[in-house]
Formats: structure tokens, C-alpha cells, sequence
């Protein structure tokens, strides 16, 4: 127990001085020391309030060899004027043949053609991007649907939809630092560095604005795929001044981002990460970290406690092996669907170590052993004892009174989708029909430990540390349901699994833990009273 507690308390330490320096880190990146002497200072160009021009070019090479088109100007351009334009942009012969397309953004002296302005600074945009193309869904009853989709877009093949093929980024957003900030250039933030052009003006050094293209804006859903027969698209120009902390804080996750995309993390896998920035407020992000880090704290000491609970458990008396086997079934159910989804790793891999762990709870629950003769397996139940042969009489009645509401629900919902709905395959229905009913139904499994519980007039043979642990996530989960932008269903699920937790805490308060029953590893604090029978 002192080894455990003292893991814990290691742990709880770690977490903590991870938190500070997290919480340091963060001051130092929104945070830039001004300059307070005069010789070192680099003042902005900003300060003397100029006439400034945007333009924005087009072209099929970044350093506009090649050729270049105005797509955009805006002639009176005000730093600190938020504006939003749609422009339709042509689309060259290479572009539409699966080729990229750049875009060329300058902020320039007002009457002064870019390419002439000493005085100017600019960014290069990728327009188009690489991303395997979505399949088409049909009706599966419907022939003559199939038909019609299979006419309209599934010549192809199947190796052919496996290729990337270029898509159009629909937006463009644009940013310029409105502080009018001294730098001091012996302690200049390296972040910065890159985006400062300076240039001297008598005795003293200035620096032109500070542009920022935001990457971060760039999301899946608003990509187009662009075919041979695509002359034109829309692209909608953003544009908002930014402060120097938010810049900062904003380079250094379009980094991150960056060299997740270099390790091999696709479009998609990366828009998983974009949308925590763009999608949710500056202090709702902040709110969200340090939930984020509780969340991972809890559900590392959820899964050590749940990991050490089985591993010692010898005993299945008090728990529903049905809910066992639902877990287990419901965990590989939706993996399977974020496979099926394309989702992102991030997300996929965790959910498949669940999976995994889930099979090994079913072997120790159902006391299953393997033998291997030759290449062959051969499965080996364990039998069950007179207590747990009765725990199991009341997880079956409980199964089979959940039964009667659970597979018409199921059903029915199945039924609905395949009239209704379009998807990519009778595999893909399969798996959404499967995940759907887990998702809407499966708290419904939870049940059945109540009932064991009641008829028992017991809880002390859960594992309750583990579960304490996860019932924190719950409610922390309950918290970014109001901040992260989800679907309504799965946002009612979060709040669905307070309710059976709640049920829990107050069967463990209507029944006290009495040591001469058996405890979560099937061992009685009293071994005179082990053999003695439970009384109803």
C-alpha cells in the first residue's frame, strides 16, 4: 500500500511541476520585455502612421517565377481595420491538372508598386494542399441511387481515389502586429525574429510592419477539390490586427503543428489540432489546458488503479461480467468506427490500446485460458463458485430485462439509417449502426451493476479507486462539453453518465462496506466469517 501511495504521491509531484513550468513557459511566450534604453531600441514603422497598400498576388511558384496576378487590392488599407473580402480567383492549366497555386501578400508604401517598394514586406500562402479525396456516400436500398452516384463519381476506382489529389484552401487570414512596440535588439524573441525586417533611419533602427499569415484558419472543412474543369474559386480574405502576445503565442502553435505535419501527421490528423486553437476563446483555451491536464492526470491514475484491480482480482463475486463483455464489445465497436472515419491518430491509437486492455479484462473476468497446439488455439473457461454462480443469476436477470428496451431501440435505429441515411458501404452502415447504439444506448450497460449491487446489498467489491478517478474525468468531461464545439448527442452523453454515477455514490452510501464480505481482490478482512452466507 505505501509503495502505491508513494507512486501516487510521485506521480501528483510530477504533474504539478509540469503545470508551473507549463504555466512558465506560456508567460515567457505572451510576454516580451519592452525596450528601456534608447540606444538599443528598434522603433516601429508603424508609429509614423504611413499610407499603406495590400496586395495580394497569385502565383504557380512561390518566388513568383513564373508569373504573377492580382487577385486582390485593397488601396486604403487601416492596420486596425477588421475587413472580410470574397474574391473569385482563376485557376491556371497546372492548378487544375493536381498542380499548387501560391499566394503573394504584400503591405506596401500607398502608390508604390510592391515589386519597386524597398519599403515592403511579405508572405508567401499555399492556396491548395494534398488530401486524399472523401469517398461518395449512397443509399444502399435505393438502386437507383447507386446508380446515379456510380455514374457521377465512381468511375474512378478504387486505387484512383487513393490518390491525393490538390484541394483549395477557401480562406485566407491575415494579421499585423498594431502595438506599436519597442524591441530591444539585444534581447530580440527568437519567435519574432524572422517575421522583423529592419531598416535603418538616421541614427536609429525601425522595423516594418509585422505580418502574419494564420495557418491555424486553414480547415478541412472548408477544402474543395479542384478537377480539370474548375476555372475559377471563391477565396475569402480575413483580415484583423493582432497584439505581439497573441503573435507570439500563435507562431509557436503553427510550429507545433508544423512539425507534427513533418513526422507524418496527415491534413486531417493536424485540423484534429487547429480546431482547439480557432474554434474556442483565448481564455477558454487557456481554461482548457489546465482541464486538459487534469483529464490526463486522472485518467493515468484511473488506468493504473483499473490496471493493478484486475490484475490481483481472483474473484468475479458483486461484478456483472455482462457489462465486462459490453466494454470490451463497445470499445473495439468504436474503434472500428474512427477507422472506418479516417480519424485522427491522435485520437485512433489511444482508442485501440483501450481495446486491448478491454480483451484482457474479459479473459481474467471470464477466467479464460489459452493453449496453443501447434498453430491452434484452444480456450479454456474456468469454473465458478457458489457466489459467483448467484452474482451471475442476478447479471442475467438484469440482461434480461435490459433487453426488452435495449435491441427494439437498436433495431430500430438501424432500420431508420439504412432508409434514411448514406453511407460508404454496407460495412460502413454496420459499424455506424453498431457505434450509434453505443453511443445513445450504452450507458444503458451500466445498469446491470446496479442491479447486482441492489440485489447484493454490496458495492465493496468495486474497484473504487479507479472509478473515483474516472467519475472526476466525467465532470471534467461535463466542463468541455461547454467549452469544445461537439455534437448535441455526445454533449447529453457526458451529462448522461452523471446520472449513473450518481446512483453509484449513493448505493455506497445506502450500503456500508462490511468487512466479512469479500473485497475488490476476493479477500475478507474477517477469514472466521469468509464461508458465512450473505443475508438480503
Amino acid at each position: 500500500m505505501l509503495e502505491r501511495t508513494s507512486f501516487t504521491t510521485l506521480i501528483v509531484g510530477v504533474f504539478v511541476v509540469y503545470v508551473l513550468h507549463t504555466c512558465w513557459v506560456m508567460y515567457g511566450i505572451v510576454y516580451t520585455k519592452p525596450c528601456d534604453s534608447a540606444a538599443s531600441c528598434i522603433t516601429p514603422f508603424l508609429a509614423g502612421k504611413p499610407k499603406l497598400q495590400l496586395s495580394i498576388y497569385s502565383a504557380l511558384r512561390p518566388n513568383a517565377d513564373g508569373g504573377h496576378t492580382l487577385i486582390h487590392k485593397e488601396d486604403n488599407f487601416e492596420v486596425d481595420s477588421k475587413f472580410e473580402r470574397i474574391v473569385n480567383v482563376s485557376l491556371p492549366k497546372k492548378t487544375r491538372n493536381n498542380g499548387t497555386l501560391y499566394a503573394i501578400v504584400f503591405v506596401h508604401q500607398a502608390g508604390v508598386t510592391p515589386w519597386q517598394d524597398p519599403k515592403q514586406v511579405h508572405l508567401v500562402a499555399q492556396l491548395t494542399t494534398y488530401m486524399v479525396p472523401k469517398p461518395p456516400e449512397v443509399s444502399l436500398i435505393a438502386a437507383e441511387d447507386d446508380d446515379d452516384d456510380a455514374d457521377g463519381g465512381g468511375g474512378g476506382g478504387a486505387g484512383e481515389a487513393d490518390n491525393p489529389v490538390s484541394h483549395w484552401r477557401s480562406r485566407l487570414t491575415l494579421n499585423i502586429v498594431s502595438d506599436h512596440f519597442l524591441f530591444d535588439k539585444e534581447s530580440l524573441p527568437s519567435d519574432v525574429h524572422r517575421y522583423l525586417r529592419v531598416f535603418p533611419s538616421g541614427k536609429k533602427m525601425v522595423y516594418l510592419p509585422l505580418l502574419f499569415v494564420d495557418e491555424l484558419s486553414n480547415r478541412v472543412k472548408d477544402l474543395v477539390e479542384i478537377n480539370s474543369t474548375t476555372k475559377e474559386l471563391p477565396l475569402t480574405i480575413n483580415y484583423d490586427s493582432i497584439s505581439l502576445g497573441r503573435l507570439r503565442f500563435w507562431i509557436h502553435m503553427q510550429d507545433a503543428v508544423y512539425s507534427l505535419q513533418q513526422f507524418g501527421f496527415t491534413e486531417k490528423d493536424a485540423d484534429e489540432i487547429k480546431g482547439i486553437f480557432v474554434d474556442t476563446n483565448l481564455y477558454f483555451l487557456a481554461l482548457t489546458f489546465f482541464v486538459a491536464a487534469f483529464h490526463l492526470l486522472f485518467d493515468f491514475l484511473a488506468f493504473k488503479n483499473d490496471i493493478s484491480f484486475w490484475k490481483q482480482k481472483r474473484s468475479m463475486v458483486g461484478m456483472s461480467s455482462k457489462a465486462v463483455l459490453w466494454r470490451c464489445f463497445s470499445t473495439i465497436v468504436i474503434f472500428l468506427y474512427l477507422f472506418d472515419q479516417q480519424t485522427s491518430l491522435l485520437v485512433l491509437i489511444p482508442a485501440g490500446v483501450g481495446s486491448i486492455i478491454e480483451v484482457w479484462k474479459v479473459k481474467k473476468a471470464f477466467k479464460i485460458q489459452v493453449f496453443w497446439k501447434g498453430s491452434k488455439p484452444t480456450l479454456l473457461f474456468g469454473k465458478l463458485d457458489e457466489s459467483e454462480k448467484r452474482t451471475e443469476e442476478y447479471d442475467t436477470l438484469a440482461m434480461k430485462y435490459l433487453s426488452y428496451l435495449l435491441y427494439p431501440l437498436c433495431i430500430g435505429g438501424a432500420a431508420y439509417a439504412l432508409v434514411f441515411l448514406r453511407y460508404k458501404s454496407w460495412y460502413s452502415w454496420v459499424i455506424n449502426s453498431l457505434v450509434n447504439g453505443v453511443y445513445a444506448f450504452g450507458f444503458l450497460f451500466m445498469l446491470p451493476q446496479l442491479f447486482v449491487n441492489f440485489k447484493l446489498k454490496s458495492v465493496a467489491h468495486l474497484p473504487w479507486k479507479a472509478f473515483m478517478y474516472k467519475a472526476f474525468n466525467t465532470f471534467i468531461d461535463d466542463v468541455f462539453a461547454f467549452i469544445i464545439t461537439m455534437p448535441t448527442s455526445h454533449r447529453l452523453a457526458c451529462f448522461r453518465d452523471d446520472i449513473v454515477f450518481l446512483i453509484y455514490l449513493y448505493q455506497r452510501w445506502l450500503y456500508p462496506v462490511d468487512k466479512t464480505r469479500v473485497n475488490e481482490y476476493g479477500i475478507s478482512y474477517d477469514e472466521a466469517d469468509k464461508g458465512k452466507a450473505h443475508k438480503d
